[in-house]
């Protein structure tokens, strides 16, 4: 599938979150991003995750952050993380400062 929806109920939070995994990893052209109605989707509230953005580039809005996975050669893993949008600034400090 290319997308994969999940709901989260928060204790005290009225109704679900709602979080979306997208694997565009399938996808031949970036027209069948907006073909596939994902523009809803990505204007609705909830966290979006796509994997392969590239692969509809010049469609997706900018994304509040991009996280890039590294390997090293002893085998652990890093993660990097870049906000390039206010919001995205915000939620990073909020999470740094937690």
């Amino acid at each position: 599938a290319v997308v994969e929806p999940y709901a989260l109920d928060a204790q005290g939070n009225q109704g679900a979150f709602n979080i979306w995994h997208f694997d565009f990893y399938r996808m031949d052209d970036p027209r069948e991003w907006e073909d596939a109605g994902f523009r809803d989707v990505f204007a609705s509230p909830g966290l979006k995750l796509a994997e392969w953005p590239e692969r509809a580039a010049g469609f997706l809005p900018i994304a509040d952050w991009t996280l890039a996975l590294h390997t090293t050669h002893a085998g652990q893993r890093t993660v990097h993380i870049e906000a390039p949008t206010a919001l995205g600034c915000e939620l990073l400090t909020m999470m740094t400062h937690a």
